[in-house]
């Protein structure tokens, strides 16, 4: 995605539709228990999105999973989970999964490896086997934007 396009997505019934107007600043696939149980998968697919690049442009969403500081987006009538606010941060994290062109290629960084299903791992660039720390986002940022994709 050029800096003048956009990208688009939305929920499984379409009521929750949003836009991006910039692109990712690193993708990840997430290997924890909660987004284990959140997707019904073996991991979770996430852009990590500028909040300002992020509009919802039609329908609410409303918050989901466990309530608590880090603010998971639902469609009400159909149950997606399509983009999570980590509190404090500038950044909104958007489920692959909900966009209309989905990135070709795979995700940039593996978190939570030590939590993986052995058969699911994706040998992303970068892994992890918990969370990496703050300080290693900016390097992890600049490397993803450096490649182009």
């Amino acid at each position: 995605m050029g800096a003048a396009e956009t990208s688009t997505g939305r929920c499984l019934c379409g009521a929750v539709q949003f836009e991006l107007s910039a692109p990712p600043v690193m993708t990840l696939a997430c290997h924890c228990t909660g987004c284990r149980r959140l997707t019904g998968s073996a991991y979770s697919v996430t852009g990590v999105y500028a909040k300002s690049a992020f509009a919802v442009t039609e329908g609410e969403t409303v918050i989901g999973a466990l309530h608590g500081e880090v603010r998971h987006h639902y469609c009400d009538r159909c149950k997606s989970w399509l983009f999570t606010q980590p509190p404090g941060a500038e950044v909104v994290n958007v489920r692959t999964t909900m966009l209309d062109d989905p990135p070709a290629a795979p995700p940039f960084v593996e978190i939570y490896t030590s939590r993986a299903f052995a058969w699911a791992l994706i040998g992303a660039p970068h892994s992890y086997e918990e969370f990496p720390s703050p300080e290693a986002f900016p390097q992890l940022a600049a490397e993803f934007g450096a490649r182009g994709d």
